[in-house]
């Protein structure tokens, strides 16, 4: 059974279109009006073998913030709604990536709690068009609509353009083994609470 999720998410600040498979083959139609977040959301989709596809219209007049954040929301929340009782899924998953110089790793729970710990050590204010501090906030958004604890860190790099990319690399194959169908457990659900 493929999961999958399509969803809306308008405010009077940003109008996001998400369409979002699990088990995808990795494509991706990504238009969010800041190139650089486009690209690092198709690395998501590649690395995470997700079919993403995502249409963002904001008020970049004003600034990036609610674009950024926005459409982290509402791939977090395309993934909750993808995964629905997220009965059989791992649940968790990491990931440890080296780009180059650089080394990134990524840790998440889709255990129903958002949090989220962002450690990246990017010194310069924009790689490309994107404003660096968003990275954060992108990452909140999305543990904030998938209901998840996302924990992001750079170990060591020199170029902040490898931080940024390792980072969502890292990310996208954390989530993709935290999605993943346990067959011995498919019929449970990863918390002894009985609710995630």
């Amino acid at each position: 059974m493929v999961r999958r999720a399509k969803l809306r998410r308008t405010t009077r600040e940003t109008d996001i279109a998400v369409s979002l498979v699990i088990e995808g083959r990795g494509r991706y139609d990504v238009a969010t009006g800041i190139r650089f977040l486009d690209h690092m959301l198709e690395l998501v989709a590649r690395h995470g073998g997700f079919d993403l596809d995502i249409a963002a219209r904001g008020d970049l007049d004003v600034d990036q913030h609610h674009t950024v954040e926005d459409v982290g929301i509402a791939i977090g929340e395309a993934v909750s709604s993808a995964l629905g009782s997220r009965r059989g899924i791992n649940r968790a998953g990491y990931f440890v990536m080296p780009m180059d110089e650089t080394l990134a790793v990524a840790a998440l729970d889709l255990g129903g709690r958002p949090h989220t710990v962002v450690d990246l050590g990017v010194r310069a204010a924009r790689v490309g068009d994107l404003q660096t501090e968003l990275v954060a906030d992108f990452f909140e958004g999305f543990a904030m609509g998938a209901r998840a604890n996302v924990h992001v860190k750079v170990l060591y790099g020199r170029s902040s353009h490898h931080r940024i990319e390792a980072t969502f690399k890292a990310f996208a194959r954390a989530l993709r083994v935290a999605c993943a169908r346990d067959r011995q457990l498919l019929r449970q659900l990863p918390s002894t609470k009985g609710l995630l």
